[in-house]
This record gives structure tokens, sequence and C-alpha cells, in this order.
């Protein structure tokens, strides 16, 4: 598919200097575009591959002003950064459109159970399992050896990427994207120790509930409740290889990245911001838009919001810097 400058500001309400008709069919980085591709530039370090980028069409803000020639037609918008996302999300869903829309001549290839209640518009891909009493909303996209087992709820414009896995009893909201290999609703890591040594499994009851507009990405691990619901809020974004344990309430509109551990019963907070790697303990209660640092450890509560922590065991920003300074000074010693 080709689209103009023309029409790609048109799309993000930009101006074009250059040449408006100019072509493209694909997306790049600034640093290794080529002709017939757009790419953009919103971080000013990156500026210097602006004046020898072959590409096509770059984006740029409108407050930018280029200190040498440049080949490419330029669009300038409000925000590069949210320009480029929004293309790119209009791109991804007319892929996954055309995709899953192959999906439709093989419908007897996956089996839902008599008492499943399946949405109008959905595509099904092969072998996927529908439980008993499990409801899927209107216009998801569900791609191949997905399970939804018996009673689980999902609501409309919900997309499954191959070998999701969704347990008895969990409920995912409206326009949720799962990626490859989640797990929904799997046991949560409880066991009593016994007299003898040995360890007793507890039960786990409970249920996930994904709210709606939730991210969650490939291979992230979402563990049922002992008893009640895990629950992720509306619009969480969570990444890759993500462990989410029993009982844990993660806050509307929160994002964590890669490889984050999170144990049992812990609480976070809106809007917060965690890096990869980091771990919590367990039954601990994190306020609101607090910011963690990749790789630290939070071992006790945190009470104040909008704090920044990092290092291991987390303490406040200020202070592992003015730590970093005295090891690192000591060590040169």
């Amino acid at each position: 598919m080709e689209v103009t400058a023309r029409e790609i500001a048109d799309y993000v309400h930009g101006e074009v200097v250059g040449d408006e008709n100019v072509k493209v069919s694909s997306v790049a980085k600034i640093e290794s575009g080529k002709p017939g591709t757009l790419c953009f530039l919103a971080n000013p370090k990156y500026e210097h591959y602006l004046y020898t980028c072959q590409a096509s069409i770059v984006l740029i803000n409108n407050s930018f002003e280029p200190k040498q020639p440049v080949s490419a037609t330029l669009v300038k918008v409000e925000n590069a950064y949210e320009a480029i996302a929004s293309l790119l999300d209009m791109l991804n869903e007319m892929k996954t459109k055309r995709g899953c829309g192959r999906m439709k001549s093989i419908l007897n290839w996956y089996h839902a159970a008599f008492s499943s209640r399946v949405g109008r518009g959905i595509h099904v891909g092969h072998f996927t399992h529908i439980g008993r009493k499990a409801k899927v909303g209107r216009r998801c996209y569900i791609y191949p050896q997905v399970y939804i087992g018996d009673g689980v709820e999902i609501g409309d414009n919900v997309i499954l990427y191959p070998g999701v896995k969704i347990y008895k009893g969990c409920k995912i909201g409206d326009n949720c994207i799962l990626h490859a290999n989640v797990v929904i609703g799997s046991d949560g890591f409880g066991f009593a120790p016994t007299a003898d040594g040995s360890y007793k499994k507890i039960p786990q009851t409970g249920i996930v509930i994904i709210e709606e507009n939730c991210e969650i990405g490939a291979n992230t691990v979402i563990d049922r409740a002992t008893m009640g619901a895990t629950v992720i809020g509306k619009g969480v974004k969570l990444d890759n290889l993500i462990q989410v344990a029993h009982n844990v309430v993660i806050g509307e509109n929160t994002v964590i990245a890669a490889q984050t551990g999170i144990a049992g019963t812990t609480q976070i907070g809106k809007n917060c911001m965690i890096g990869g790697q980091v771990g919590f303990a367990g039954h601990l209660t994190i306020a609101d838009k607090t910011n963690i640092a990749a790789q630290s450890g939070v071992i006790g509560s945190i009470k104040e919001e909008g704090k920044n922590w990092m290092g291991y065991p987390a303490i406040g920003l200020r202070n592992y810097l003015k730590s970093y300074a005295m090891f690192k000074n000591s060590y040169k010693k």
C-alpha cells in the first residue's frame, strides 16, 4: 500500500514542505531510511541523520528548523512522536484486519462449546477452543491455538494473538490486546509448609479481571487470585515476560517494562512508570504516579505520590545518586 505526503499530512493534520505527491510504502528509523520509506524526527540528538537520510518523507515538529538542506519531503506536525504513533496504529490495524480476514474460511477448525456465546463479526483461527458458557464479544480477532476456558468473558474488539491461554472464569474488557503466549488465570504460587517439611498446595479459587484498553505483552503471566480477583486496571500496558502474582492490583494507566516480577497481594497505584527487571516484594502498597528505575528492588511500601526510586533496595533517586557518587569516588581511591 502506497500513500502520498499529502495524504499523510491530511491524516495527522500537518503541513507539507516539499513534494506533496511523493509516495511511501513502509516505515523506517531515521538512521536507516531509504527511498520509499517514512521516518520521523522527535529527539534532537538524531538531527544529524536528517541531513543524510534517504527517506522519501520525514515527520518533524513544527518548532524544528533544519540547519542544513534536507532532500526528503518534510511533514511538519505539532508532535512528531504522537503523529508517527497514530500512523503506525492505523497501519497495524489494517494489517491485523487483512490477516484475520483470511480466517473466515477456516471457522470449522475451531471448537466452541454449545453453551458458549460468540458475538457478531468475530474471526477465529485454527485449533482454538472456546469453553462452556464462555462469552466472546463483537468484532474480536482470535488467532490460531488460543484457549478460552469455561465461563470466560471477553469484551468487544479484543485481539488474542497465537497461543494465548485464558483460564476458567477470567474476564477481559473491551479493546484489549493480548500478545502471543500470554497466560491469564494460572494458579498463584501458594503452598503451605507441613510438619514433615513438604508443602501442601493452597487452592487458588479466584479469577483475573483485565479492564478495558489494556495491552499485555508476549509471554506475560497473570495469576488468578487465591480468593477474589487479581485486577489489571483500565489502560494498563504490560511489556513482555512479566510475572503478576495472585491478588495483585495494578492501577489505571500504569506502564511496566519487561521482566518485572510482582509478588502476591501487592497494590500498584495509578499512572506509575516501572522500568524493566524491577522486583516487588509481596503485600506492598505503591502510591500513584510513582516512577521506579530498571533493576530496582522494592521491599517496602511507597506512600508519597509522584516520587522517583532507584536501586536495590530501592531508595529515593537523589539519595541513590549521592550514594553512587560516594561508591564511585571510593573505588577510584
